[in-house]
């Protein structure tokens, strides 16, 4: 998959606190971010489709992400 746009990730940086991030970092930041994004989705699609629906709704993902941590 596409790795998310590197602006918001620099947005979510600087927020963090940081001056400055290199192209680098905020590179590195997407690709870890977009993994987490993606397993998080894969949990959600299980907890939809185990409760027999297609549609995946916002209680999936808030239980898809309690189940990861």
């Amino acid at each position: 998959m596409e790795n998310l746009p590197i602006a918001p990730i620099g947005r979510i940086i600087s927020n963090a606190g940081a001056s400055r991030a290199t192209k680098g970092a905020k590179v590195e930041l997407s690709k870890k971010l977009t993994a987490i994004g993606e397993d998080i989705a894969k949990e959600a699609v299980a907890i939809s489709r185990h409760s027999g629906r297609k549609t995946v709704k916002a209680s999936d993902v808030e239980l898809a992400v309690e189940l990861k941590n």
